[in-house]
């Protein structure tokens, strides 16, 4: 037997220990595509036949990673071939194609598991879902010991599961609570966690990993896994035995309580685990298979793994950077205003290695602004604040009060106080002093760009760079072309934002943008809502029920009250009294005004902030109740809808007005932005998911009863006459 291989690189030792090197060619990670498994299967054909090779080590030939899992291509091809057909179309050979198919990976890692030959993983860096479940297939898991080591299986967090034994080998290595945990939350944990559930055998230094793998293979380590064996015990005790009682009830409940039964995926791991622990392993497999296969042909699989996995990668890498512009280079950037949000740019700034000035009108408060990145700095990386503020870290901070300090910089971000008038003086004063190939930015979550612009001589390198706070834990920013802002400017937007780890979409000048329309929509409806008569505890739940992280209620205490009361005021001022909701406007302004109640910051909005005690709303919201209402499955229903269409149907209208040109920025702007109910891909993904013609009937029904702000946009009416959808 010769083998052909593309993916890997095979060696046999002077032991007759055999290494498999994975290191796919052209590629910056290892990824499993169908020709890596096929190339898998080939080769633990040709070790189980080969009577002269004591074992295999696997390894991965990058430097920095082992593997990213699976591919984008063979996910997508295993939806597609899911919902290739209705569900009224669907026949009984179809099912069993689809689990053929999408077991493939699970039968390969079976026979390696069962071949009679000792596989060993060598694992550093990620090594995170297929791969994992490859690791865990394996007799032996060496880990490197260092900080970027981290293994999981993240597949809930795109709208599917482990399914290629992940569901039946973790919950057969570590404590039942622990392996749900693990599982439903979709995190990476270190080495140190991993050697704790007994997901790893060892852990060790990078450069021993290969060698204490062959080791094991030396020494005589079995190729028998514990679970092939007649008397093994699941380390937690049977499904029905009193630690069994004590796991399955509450973990049915916490699943219920944290996805309000939202995620299919999350119930149907539930499932897996719980029956697949009652039966031999093989059989347990075959459970994870059938529930894999059918959790593909969810709406929800097909929504998050496209706008969470495929989009994002596809705008991390640039899908809507301008191409014609070579990559940028940035080593230095101004802050001006280091007030709290040019703090925490300045943090995820010199945390990416870059040079930071730091403006400010004095030096004491440029110290200020310092000194709170550098907390945020040490709070990220788990380091006492007296070595940060001694590493090399701190010194690529610098404070000043002169805007001459800027010269050096590649990339100036204003961020001052979201005032027009100072803006419009400090990015004027600003631009005076910068190098001519600099770029100028302003950071403001409303204001459009091209009225900040007027002031400026260089109108086409200046653009909008929209940060979410908190920023060092925020993966989105807004970049906003101005009416003349050049492709320069924001490639090198959209490069600065790569470099910070962030994920940028690109929006046109509009005031408040993409997110803020949607989430101002969000906040508003669920203000209304009080006013209607609807108790507080239940406008906040429902929208949790919807999907939403928080309540409108506790998002506007985060957002504050005296801003969103600014934002009323001026836009009433620019756009007229019509442009403004007055039941809206009167309880923002008796909230702020008469109450002095401006959100979490002041320990006060529609909620009280004791110290050390949960929040609790705030009794004195019975005034805005004009009258009650009564509380029935069908009103919370409509509830739950109008919380999520009111974000939909403002997603579609920046789609209609060409504020967003691309579908996949408004669904990944939307849940990394504000967290848009994440398991429906995105409000225009919700719209296609539910159809055009049922979405737009509903709001139909609901712009009868409140009013024009559930009005369909053009190009929603347009799409209901064909039945269109965004994504095609």
């Amino acid at each position: 037997m010769t083998l052909t291989l593309t993916q890997f690189r095979f060696e046999i030792d002077q032991d007759q220990i055999a290494h498999l090197i994975w290191d796919m060619p052209d590629k910056s990670m290892n990824v499993f595509t169908e020709t890596t498994l096929d190339e898998l299967d080939q080769v633990v054909d040709y070790i189980a036949k080969t009577d002269a090779i004591q074992g295999c080590v696997i390894s991965s030939g990058k430097v920095d990673s082992f593997s990213g899992g699976a591919d984008i291509d063979l996910i997508n091809k295993l939806i597609d071939q899911a919902q290739s057909k209705s569900k009224n179309e669907i026949t009984s050979a179809d099912t069993e194609s689809l689990i053929t198919a999408s077991s493939y990976m699970s039968r390969v890692y079976r026979k390696l598991e069962t071949c009679g030959k000792v596989f060993a993983i060598a694992l550093h860096g990620t090594c995170v879902g297929g791969a994992f479940e490859l690791a865990l297939a394996c007799h032996y898991r060496v880990m490197a010991d260092d900080s970027k080591s981290k293994v999981g299986l993240p597949e809930i967090k795109i709208g599917i599961f482990p399914g290629a034994g992940g569901t039946q080998r973790v919950p057969r290595l570590a404590p039942t609570a622990d392996a749900l945990l693990m599982m439903l939350k979709g995190d990476l944990i270190n080495a140190e966690t991993a050697l704790k559930y007994r997901l790893v055998d060892i852990v060790a230094g990078k450069s021993e990993l290969v060698e204490k793998a062959k080791a094991f293979i030396l020494n005589g380590g079995s190729a028998i896994k514990a679970w092939d064996r007649e008397n093994f015990k699941l380390p937690s005790g049977p499904v029905y035995s009193k630690g069994g009682m004590m796991v399955w009830p509450m973990a049915s409940a916490i699943c219920r309580k944290e996805t309000y039964d939202n995620y299919p995926a999350a119930r149907a791991l539930l499932q897996t685990v719980y029956e697949g622990l009652q039966v031999p392993f093989d059989l347990g497999l075959k459970i994870e298979n059938r529930f894999f296969a059918n959790i593909l042909r969810t709406t929800e699989a097909k929504s998050m793994v496209r706008s969470l996995f495929v989009s994002t990668q596809a705008l991390n890498k640039g899908a809507r950077r301008p191409a014609t512009v070579s990559k940028s280079v940035i080593k230095a950037i101004g802050i001006v205003g280091t007030g709290f949000m040019g703090a925490g740019i300045a943090s995820v700034s010199t945390m990416a290695g870059l040079k930071v000035i730091m403006i400010d009108q004095t030096i004491d408060l440029a110290k200020k602004g310092r000194d709170q990145a550098l907390a945020t700095i040490a709070k990220r990386m788990k380091a006492p604040p007296e070595d940060i503020a001694q590493s090399d870290t701190a010194k690529n901070l610098i404070v000043s009060d002169s805007y001459t300090a800027l010269f050096e910089c590649d990339l100036v971000i204003e961020a001052v106080f979201e005032d027009p008038a100072l803006k419009v003086k400090t990015l004027s004063a600003v631009e005076a002093h910068l190098n001519p190939n600099a770029i100028l930015a302003s950071n403001t979550s409303t204001l459009p760009i091209s009225g900040l612009a007027d002031a400026l001589t260089k109108k086409n390198n200046f653009l909008g760079i929209h940060f979410f706070s908190p920023v060092d834990k925020m993966r989105l920013v807004e970049l906003i072309k101005g009416s003349e802002t050049n492709e320069r400017a924001l490639a090198v937007g959209f490069d600065y934002s790569r470099l910070i780890s962030k994920t940028p979409i690109i929006v046109n000048d509009a005031r408040g943008f993409f997110a803020n329309r949607c989430v101002l929509n969000y906040l508003l409806e669920g203000h209304l809502m009080l006013a209607e008569g609807y108790p507080p505890t239940f406008i906040e739940n429902v929208a949790r029920m919807a999907g939403m992280p928080v309540g409108p209620l506790a998002l506007s205490d985060e957002v504050a009250l005296d801003l969103i009361h600014r934002i009323i005021t001026t836009t009433r001022s620019a756009l007229g009294e019509q442009s403004i909701n007055p039941t809206q406007a009167e309880i923002i302004s008796t909230l702020v005004e008469r109450h002095q109640r401006f959100g979490r910051k002041n320990g006060k909005g529609f909620y009280d902030y004791t110290p050390g005690s949960p929040k609790r709303l705030w009794n004195g919201l019975k005034e805005f109740n004009k009258t009650s209402q009564s509380i029935e499955p069908l009103k919370i229903e409509e509830a739950k809808f109008r919380l999520l269409a009111t974000q939909a149907l403002e997603a579609a209208r920046t789609m209609d007005e060409k504020i967003i040109l691309d579908a996949r920025e408004a669904d990944i702007g939307a849940i990394l932005g504000f967290g848009f109910a994440p398991y429906t891909g995105g409000p225009l993904s919700m719209i296609d998911g539910m159809g055009v013609t049922i979405f737009n009937q509903k709001c139909e029904a609901l712009q009868k009863r409140y009013g024009d702000r559930f009005s369909l946009p053009q190009n929603l009416i347009d799409m209901g006459k064909t039945t269109s959808h965004f994504y095609n």
